[in-house]
This record gives C-alpha cells, sequence and structure tokens, in this order.
C-alpha cells in the first residue's frame, strides 16, 4: 500500500519534532541507498540540525512526515554526529541539479511511504528533472518514474547493495546469510548496514561472532550500534569483551547508561540478575489506564515487555522505589482511561538476583508467565527476566549454529 507523494525539496525546510510535538531541529537532508533488486532506493533516514550538530535520523524512528514536520515516535535522539555509510547517497547534496547525461537535471524526487503488511517506510517514488534549451528563458520539467533514471541511485559497493536486498528480511534470516560469508565480506556488509539493522543482526550471533564481526569499528560507531541493542544481549558481549576493550566502551558511553551495564555485569551470568533487563515499562500506582496503555503502545516494546506494566513507589526507573505488583495489558483494555493503576494491581511471583536461573524457568513453567519481575533485598524493582530471553538461554549457547538456513537466505555474494 502506497501514501501520497511527498518531495524531497520541501521535506528538507521541515522541522524535526519530538513524540509531543515540540520542535528540536530541522531537516537538512534525505539519505536514500539501494532497495531490492528491481525494486526502488529506500529512504535510510534524514539528515537534521539539532543543538547546532548534524545528526542522522533513521526513518524507522519517524512516524509522521507532512507539512508540520517530521514527527518521531519516541522521546529517543541520537545526537552522534552524521556519518554517510557506503552505498548511500543525499538527495540534496548529491542528487538535486545532477545531470543525467541527457541534458536534463534533476530538480526534486518524490517520496512514497510504502506498507508491506510488516515494514512500514519510504521509498523513491519519482524524480522530476529540468530541461532548458537555448532559445527559451524558462526550464522547462518533466515527471518521471524512478526507474527511468535508475542510473543515478547506482552504486558500486557490491555489499552496500548487499545490505539493501537484507534490510527488510528478518534479523534470523540475516545472520543465516551472514555466517556463510567470509569474515572479509562480513565487515564489509557490518560497514554497509545502519547502526540499528547492525545491532538487531550482532543479536542473533553467538558472542564469539559478534566479537569478530565488530573489531574493526572505530569506536564512535561502535558506541553507535551499541546503544541500539538490548540491556540483555549487550550486557552479554560485553561480557565477553577483553577488560581493556570493555573499559573503553564503558568509558566511551553515556555516563548513566554506563552505570546500568556496570551493574548488570556484576551479576553473575547463571541467575535472574544474569538473565534480567531493566529496560521494562515502570509506571507509579497513581498514574492512569490511559497513561499506561499510551506507554505500551510504543512500537519498539516486544511483546513481552508491553504486556503487562511493572508498579513501583517513585520513582520509577530501577532501582525503583517499593515494588507493588503488575497489571497486565489485556486488564488495561477492561478499565475506564481515569482509573488509577493502583486499583488494578495483581501479584505475580518475583525473584531476586541471585536467583539461580533453574529456579526461574520454574517460576515461568509454573505460572505462565510473559516476565518475572526482580526485586533486591528491599524490595526495590531492578528489572525484569522476560520469556524471549529465557526460551534462549534454555536452548543454549549454540542453538543459532543448529539453526537451518531457510530458503530464502541464500547469499547473494559470492564467498
Amino acid at each position: 500500500m502506497s501514501g501520497e507523494v511527498v518531495y524531497a525539496f520541501r521535506v528538507m525546510r521541515l522541522p524535526l519534532l519530538d513524540a509531543g510535538g515540540s520542535e528540536i531541529g530541522k531537516i537538512a537532508d534525505v539519505v536514500v541507498a539501494p532497495g531490492l533488486v528491481g525494486q526502488a532506493p529506500r529512504v535510510m533516514g534524514f539528515v537534521a540540525s539539532s543543538q547546532r550538530r548534524r545528526i542522522f535520523v533513521n526513518s524507522a524512528r519517524v512516524a509522521e512526515l507532512d507539512t508540520d514536520g517530521a514527527r518521531l515516535r519516541s522521546w529517543d535522539l541520537d545526537l552522534h554526529p552524521f556519518k554517510r555509510r557506503p552505498g548511500e547517497t543525499l538527495i540534496g547534496e548529491e542528487l538535486i541539479d545532477r545531470s543525467t547525461g541527457t541534458g536534463e537535471t534533476v530538480s526534486d524526487i518524490g517520496l512514497v511511504r510504502v506498507t508491506d503488511g510488516r515494514v512500514e517506510t519510504w521509498e523513491i517514488s519519482t524524480v522530476r528533472l529540468a530541461s532548458r534549451q537555448a532559445l527559451r528563458r524558462r526550464s522547462s520539467f518533466r515527471l518521471v518514474e524512478w526507474n527511468e533514471v535508475a542510473q543515478l541511485f547506482a552504486t558500486h559497493e557490491p555489499m552496500a547493495a548487499e545490505a539493501a536486498r537484507l534490510r527488510d528480511m528478518h534479523p534470523s534470516d540475516v545472520a543465516s546469510v551472514v555466517r556463510v560469508l567470509p569474515l572479509t565480506q562480513r565487515r564489509q556488509l557490518a560497514e554497509a548496514m545502519d547502526d540499528e539493522r547492525l545491532a538487531d543482526l550482532l543479536e542473533e550471533l553467538p558472542e564469539d561472532e559478534q566479537l569478530r564481526l565488530i573489531e574493526n569499528l572505530d569506536i564512535e560507531r561502535l558506541i553507535g550500534v551499541l546503544d541500539e541493542m538490548e540491556y540483555d544481549d549487550l550486557t552479554d558481549l560485553l561480557s565477553e569483551m577483553p577488560v581493556q576493550q570493555r573499559t573503553a566502551v564503558l568509558d566511551a558511553m553515556d555516563a548513566e547508561e554506563a552505570e546500568v551495564l556496570t551493574r548488570l555485569l556484576s551479576y553473575d551470568e547463571s541467575t535472574a540478575g544474569g538473565l534480567m533487563t531493566p529496560e521494562i515499562v515502570i509506571l507509579s500506582p497513581d498514574d492512569t489506564v490511559a497513561e499506561a496503555l499510551a506507554r505500551i503502545r510504543n512500537p519498539e516494546w516486544t511483546q513481552a515487555i508491553a504486556g503487562q506494566i511493572f508498579i513501583c513507589e517513585r520513582p520509577v526507573a530501577p532501582p525503583t522505589g517499593r515494588y507493588l505488583g503488575v497489571v497486565f495489558g489485556q486488564r488495561l483494555l477492561r478499565e475506564p482511561p481515569a482509573m488509577e493503576l493502583g486499583k488494578c494491581l495483581r501479584q505475580v511471583a518475583t525473584a531476586h538476583p541471585d536467583t539461580p536461573e533453574n529456579d526461574v524457568y520454574e517460576q515461568f513453567a509454573s505460572y505462565n508467565m510473559l516476565s518475572l519481575p526482580v526485586v533486591d533485598e528491599a524490595g526495590r524493582l531492578l528489572g525484569a527476566v522476560t520469556v524471549d530471553d529465557v526460551v534462549d538461554r534454555m536452548l543454549g549457547a549454540g542453538w543459532r549454529l543448529r539453526r537451518r538456513r531457510r530458503p530464502e537466505a541464500e547469499p547473494a555474494v559470492t564467498p
């Protein structure tokens, strides 16, 4: 399903809005890369100026793009300076006013939002061409489909094209493709991927393969990728790093995030503390059903995390105030929006950070849970163990290597 065409020249003058609609910057350019074979080039994201920096905003983080501006899905904003990846093209800097070689130049490029049921993004649909004849004072224009000027979007970066081919595949299938490539090509592919996609790939690989894949990344790129990983997967990766590398990574990270990771690294990996993630939905008892529904609507939450809300006395960031109980997502649908969450509480089993992992498994089996709260001796919530991480741990470290590749995951790059 395709939406209305939006022209890049207009997009590059729009404000960048946070999730609440407040302006936090300006869109300066549009980043595109080749699509799958025979398909239109995809919009990877937008270059924006914010706080006197040129930053990259992944297209997946943009909820709406209209005459009011580009509004983000969440409040998170990566302020790392923009760095163009191999195979990427900037519409404003590199395509507008570019000659087609036939006496015409590109005056604008039409973008359309596309949804195929799984992925929602923008792609190039049309190109506006300008030509000026000697006897005319004004240029004439014509609109063509993108594939009539496909040479404008061609790349000489084979791994950039491969990254584009894999963009819409499930990360586990991408991992199957990557594993059969030589290490050199794996690293080239990693260079061509955006931070979020590379983070998804890393989470599907064993830690030793993760380390080999990121070995040649500079510290700035590495931090950008690690920032996109789930806390539990990131903790596992950091625990496998040489001490010197781990220290350098933690020193380069945001102080608050480094503190959280240092605490997670202190737990034995075979305990609830070693399995848990602090990135869960936590609210206070005086918050309302409407506020809870708004929080779990965030598409970045997994089903296991969005399925229940943990209720604690303030503060509501781990380690929280006293843990009180949970409210299940299904219960929220049956209550009036103004009801306080303290009136919807349920008590479920809990674990301590040092609870052995086998006891955690038994808790999940006994109570059919999506996530198990982990509390300390003072009754403060530290995080939760989710069912997907329990399954991952129970299958053992090598289960991804044993997983059979699907037919559609055959590599396009010759080893």
